[in-house]
């Protein structure tokens, strides 16, 4: 059974940094491109960013360029999403996903991920 479980999330003043992980299980993680997505109340889920197979390649969303950092540690099993200068815009529900690839790129089209985390609650108060 494959889950991905995300934890780190939670409540930080505007300015601030969280640490997103997202553990991976029942799955040969590093044949994966992995991604983070986020959902706002009343919003579309979107696009955060993703990170190919070997972590050679990663792309971002507009709206995080120079904030968020993701990164991988296929030992672990672990992808990770580095969020800092955050802001209230920020608040959302952050999902983990996976894609089965195998070539080594950093894109997860919305509808092209396999799995998906339960999700983890961050809220930037101004």
């Amino acid at each position: 059974q494959v889950q991905l479980v995300e934890s780190g999330g939670g409540l930080v003043q505007a300015g601030g940094s969280l640490r997103l992980s997202c553990a991976a299980s029942g799955l040969t993680f590093s044949t994966y491109t992995m991604g983070w997505f986020r959902q706002a109340p009343g919003k579309d889920r979107e696009f955060v960013a993703a990170i190919s197979r070997s972590g050679g390649r990663s792309t971002y969303a507009d709206s995080v360029k120079g904030r968020f950092t993701i990164s991988r540690d296929n030992a672990k099993n672990t992808v990770y999403l580095q969020m800092n200068s955050l802001n209230p815009e920020d608040t959302a529900v952050y999902y983990c996903a996976a894609r089965v690839d195998s070539r080594d790129i950093a894109t997860i089209p919305s509808n092209g991920a396999k799995y998906w985390g339960q999700g983890t609650q961050v809220t930037v108060s101004s």
